[in-house]
């Protein structure tokens, strides 16, 4: 009898981490909806890596929930978890510096390859942007390669002449995603815009690589005046965040292994 006991305690610890791990799916849903509609006006590449910091939250919660259910003290894990996880910031502490600053740097700071800035006493003409520094050429042709943690911390002044009429949006698909439709399609949306567009530079995509899981591309707008900027900026940024939502909405649904091949 204690046996039957013994199993069918063991049943409902069983059943209470199924409970737990599917409000653990569903809060996490939510929370990627709620981040989704937040977001529409942030940058596409900043908003999705929201989303899925907050699903991973979530998850977490849910994890140590389900754990602490099987009866496993929690807290060995979350020591565990935290003494490996600042081991791993403090060894890889300038890289990810870096790194962090590249993404955010890339999305926020106005320059690009090609233009002319200033910046921490240097000067000259950036020719490379990687993931751990920003290389100029100077005017004597001298290279200098500039920690992208620099730009987080220091004024850039960008001396390309009309720098402030240029917008640039990165955006990233799946490799199902028809590059030439989603072009046509945000050209189109971004027509309505039109009155706060320079009309001598219409927008243009350009293609900064691409490989079978995906293409990544910059999206870049000439605003008609400097106070368009940041209405335009948020406009085109909610644009693209709607269009990304259609591009998987549509995407086609993977074959389901379990249904028979037609014609069988």
């Amino acid at each position: 009898m204690s046996g039957l006991g013994m199993v069918t305690g063991f049943n409902l610890v069983l059943l209470d981490v199924g409970i737990i791990v599917a409000l653990t799916a569903l809060f996490a849903w939510i929370v990627n909806l709620i981040l989704r509609g937040v977001m529409r006006a942030s940058n596409p590449q900043v908003a999705v890596a929201m989303r899925r910091l907050g699903v991973a939250v979530v998850v977490a919660v849910g994890a140590v929930l389900a754990v602490q259910e099987l009866g496993v003290s929690p807290s060995i894990l979350l020591l565990v978890i935290g003494l490996v996880a600042v081991a791993a910031i403090v060894a890889i502490r300038v890289p990810l510096e870096n790194a962090g600053a590249r993404f955010f740097s890339g999305i926020y700071s106005p320059f690009k390859v090609g233009d002319t800035i200033r910046v921490a006493g240097q000067a000259g003409r950036v020719i490379e942007i990687n993931a751990m520094t920003t290389i100029l050429l100077s005017e004597d042709d001298r290279m200098i390669a500039l920690p992208n943690s620099t730009f987080l911390g220091q004024p850039v002044e960008n001396l390309s002449p009309q720098a402030w009429k240029e917008l640039v949006v990165p955006v990233t698909l799946t490799g199902s995603t028809d590059l030439a439709a989603f072009e046509s399609r945000m050209l189109k949306s971004l027509s309505k815009l039109r009155l706060r567009l320079d009309p001598r530079f219409p927008p243009v995509f350009t293609v900064k690589s691409r490989s079978v899981q995906g293409a990544d591309l910059v999206l870049t707008v000439m605003v008609r005046r400097p106070e368009d900027r940041e209405p335009v900026l948020a406009e085109v940024n909610f644009r693209v965040s709607e269009e990304l939502v259609h591009v998987r909405q549509s995407a086609p649904k993977p074959p389901d292994p379990s249904e028979p091949p037609s014609g069988s």
